[in-house]
């Protein structure tokens, strides 16, 4: 077998059939409803046009991908069967199973697969996560062979559910703009494991079994009610009186501990690692007293993480000392991570030529914040800044899309964000530090930073298909990268999945509800 280009630090296995432990074979019952609760409103349910775990929830339920992942980020056969990559990592040839269907009845080719690769290039938010793959070879139905101008290690966590949907050519090749197709919404045909009963906005999501579905037996629920409810207090009623089963991205700390003493309800935060959701300080390195690398590392030094830890979040996150999740393979906790020191931080103030005056002031910042959720933060960072004579003004906006823009426009001097990795740092870590990104919208490099050895070793490491080697790289450049300060890390996000005794086997793998939901059954 051809060497296997893996974007984690471990060896995928070559198998015919979708992995499962024999304890979800011998328990798992078939039939019944699950009804699941989501927070946010669901405008889209086409994952090859849209991003964000909204859309991931029904979208991976609708539509199938070529691979899926287990919980140690290995990757399993899905539409595809097997794959293989050649030596020179240049071809990526799938070998799509042979009895899988859309909800229509019409069959799964490989014109698919490439019809859906061009449609995520051109539409999809993280285009750029298949921007090597130059062109797709279809041999014969079963057969795609995708050509890529260079070796792409992200490529494989790429073809899971909530990065590349498999859609139907046979719809969406009809001339109208996939973005905006009305079958993302309405009579939506994919080869998921469910198809779509009833959208209503705002409201909820009815999905029903697919009986047709390509793995036999599959899947184990009859129905799924995908309810929206966007209140916290509501949502956690709704768990304890029964009238939902089951939730992911539940992220209110008050909420997370609230429903932890319901005995009937399990509430973890396994799960997310390949969302990798974390929250950050960016310090707009390109404004003002932040260019200095002594101050961005006296504000690090002068924020007590602890605090958020422990005070904001009430122990439900856990401590992120890099851009790349501590789920992650990548992860390297070996940083300097700024133990609180208030000496350090006036120390390294007067040494960068900021002292303060007779009224114990050194200059002033603004700091935003993107959602209301983060605004304690920002109002801790001023109290805390404020020892060591930095004076710093809240700014609120108006909107989501005021403060996404004022990110965008580089017009700001620190804000809270909360940033995802998507799976492989190709698509989700790389855009925040690599100086051909700065100011390329909201969640680009808004910092402004630039250091040419981190833009080697992100371009070295978006080609290496030895996982270790690529690790090392990662590791350097986390190493630098905390040591600049352009983003001062805190806490990954405190998503959590709650889910009664009832529900057996529910998605706590790298994707969380952003992957197939066919082994999910009540029990």
């Amino acid at each position: 077998m051809k060497k296997l280009i893996l974007s984690i630090a471990v060896a995928a296995t070559m198998i015919s059939g979708v992995a499962t432990t024999s304890a979800v074979a011998e328990e798992a019952k078939r039939g019944g409803t699950l009804v699941a609760a989501l927070s946010t409103n669901v405008r889209n349910l086409n994952p090859a046009v849209q991003s964000g775990i909204a859309t991931g929830f029904p979208g991976s339920q609708l539509f199938a991908a070529p691979l899926r992942y287990d919980e140690n980020w290995t990757p399993q056969p899905y539409l595809a069967k097997s794959w293989d990559v050649s030596e020179d990592g240049l071809k990526v040839t799938l070998n799509l199973v042979d009895n899988a269907k859309f909800h229509d009845g019409k069959p799964v080719t490989s014109e698919d697969v490439a019809f859906s690769v061009d449609v995520i290039k051109a539409h999809h938010p993280f285009k750029s996560m298949f921007a090597p793959v130059t062109s797709v070879d279809t041999p014969d139905a079963h057969t795609a062979i995708l050509n890529l101008s260079q070796p792409h290690p992200a490529l494989m966590l790429a073809m899971s559910g909530q990065l590349m949907a498999i859609i139907p050519k046979h719809i969406y090749g009809d001339g109208e703009n996939p973005k905006t197709h009305p079958r993302n919404t309405k009579d939506v045909v994919g080869s998921g494991p469910f198809k779509l009963v009833e959208y209503k906005s705002g409201e909820h999501i009815i999905l029903e079994r697919f009986d047709d579905f390509f793995i036999e037996g599959r899947p184990y629920l009859d129905k799924m009610v995908l309810k929206i409810i966007s209140d916290p207090a509501a949502r956690a009623i709704a768990y304890e009186s029964g009238e939902v089963d089951f939730g992911a991205f539940e992220v209110a700390p008050q909420n997370i501990n609230r429903l932890k003493k319901v005995d009937s309800l399990t509430v973890t935060p396994k799960g997310y690692g390949a969302i990798g959701p974390i929250d950050w300080l960016a310090l707009n390195t390109a404004r003002g007293p932040l260019k200095e690398k002594k101050v961005r590392q006296a504000i690090a030094y002068a924020v007590d993480k602890n605090f958020i830890l422990k005070a904001i979040q009430r122990g439900t996150s856990a401590n992120a000392a890099t851009g790349i999740h501590p789920d992650s393979p990548f992860y390297n906790a070996d940083v300097e991570q700024y133990e609180v020191d208030l000496d350090k931080a006036n120390a390294l103030l007067d040494e960068a030529g900021f002292k303060k005056d007779g009224d114990g002031k050194r200059f002033g910042l603004t700091i935003d914040f993107g959602w209301a959720e983060l605004k304690p933060n920002a109002e801790y960072v001023r109290g805390a800044l404020k020892k060591v004579g930095i004076d710093v003004t809240v700014r609120a906006s108006a909107d989501f899309p005021t403060w996404a823009k004022r990110m965008g426009d580089l017009d700001f001097d620190m804000s809270w964000d909360t940033v995802f990795n998507w799976g492989d740092p190709v698509i989700g870590v790389h855009r925040t530090y690599q100086s051909s990104n700065i100011g390329k919208g909201v969640w680009s490099n808004t910092q402004s930073y630039s250091n040419k050895r981190v833009d080697e070793l992100l371009e070295m490491a978006g080609k290496e298909s030895d996982p270790a080697k690529r690790k090392a790289l990662y590791a350097e450049f986390q190493t630098i990268v905390a040591d600049e300060v352009p983003v001062y890390f805190t806490n990954t996000l405190p998503y959590h999945t709650v889910y009664s005794d009832k529900v057996g086997n529910p998605p706590l793998g790298i994707w969380s509800t952003s992957s197939p939901m066919d082994m999910t059954y009540l029990k």
